[in-house]
């Protein structure tokens, strides 16, 4: 944590500062800080606390143990507090109360976001490094859309932001193929502004926290606002559009069977349904 106090330990969420830099540390390490429903509370409280606080001038995203964030958690997918009348998962109500206030959040707070990926990101945990301002990640991560691989499509804001930071073409690639892309080659994409040796991840990633909260923090939120209009004007449209297909698809048989495969870890048999 280096010299860093704790501010505020939610139950999966640590919040440590030093001055005007505060990290959000995801802090499920044991899951690989995967999202549960506690999580996605605690992780919207953190975000929207280190917005308000006119005494943050900088925040990194990063994560406990040895990844980033493993996705969404599926052992609690569908569990009977979320599920629609009709017996599926509600993922919609998950995405448009939980996850999608905190990408928003970090868009439009006035303040430059860090993601310093210390190892996998995969599915909403790659949402999550995508939604910041600037990506930096250690040699041994990568970037993962796992979606497909259970019969679902990219939420989180990734079908916005992929294409936005690397291209269609990438953007097809990561969220059909379901392929994982290295620290290395997301770098090569522009998914990620730099990549540091993992022996020096942590002591580089928390220098350009630094310089970030001793910047001019007012400009660096008027050219997120420039940005933002320019690149993501159409957000909160996408993220309705990524909720409603990503219900259809909770109810699909790909999906059901997606899940049942990953569980019994075998080769999911998709049949189109």
């Amino acid at each position: 944590m280096s010299d860093y106090e704790l501010a505020h330990a939610y139950d999966t969420v640590n919040l440590l500062r030093r001055d005007g830099a505060v990290k959000i540390e995801l802090n499920r390490p044991d899951r690989l800080n995967a999202w549960n429903r506690q999580f996605g509370y605690d992780l919207l409280d953190a975000v929207q606390a280190v917005a308000d606080d006119g005494d943050v001038r900088a925040v990194m995203i990063t994560g406990a143990g040895r990844a980033f964030s493993s996705g969404a958690d599926l052992k609690e997918m569908g569990s009977q507090d979320d599920r629609t009348p009709d017996g599926h998962p509600d993922v919609r109500t998950t995405l448009t109360e939980r996850y999608h206030p905190i990408i928003t959040g970090i868009r439009r707070m006035p303040k430059p976001v860090l993601a310093a990926v210390n190892g996998p990101a995969v599915g909403i945990g790659c949402s999550l490094a995508l939604a910041c301002d600037l990506i930096v990640a250690c040699e041994s991560a990568y970037l993962l859309l796992a979606f497909v691989n259970i019969g679902l499509v990219p939420d989180g804001g990734s079908s916005l932001f992929v294409p936005a930071r690397a291209g269609k073409a990438r953007a097809f690639e990561m969220a059909m193929l379901g392929e994982r892309v290295s620290a290395a080659t997301a770098e090569d994409w522009g998914l990620v502004n730099r990549v540091y040796h993992d022996g020096m991840f942590e002591q580089e990633s928390e220098a350009l926290l630094t310089r970030l909260a001793e910047g001019p923090t007012k400009s660096f939120a008027g050219t997120k606002r420039q940005l933002n209009h320019r690149i993501y004007w159409g957000m909160d449209e996408q993220l309705e559009l990524e909720a409603d297909i990503q219900q259809e698809m909770a109810a699909s048989g790909d999906f059901a069977e997606g899940v049942m495969a990953f569980a019994e870890k075998r080769e999911a048999r998709f049949s189109g349904s």
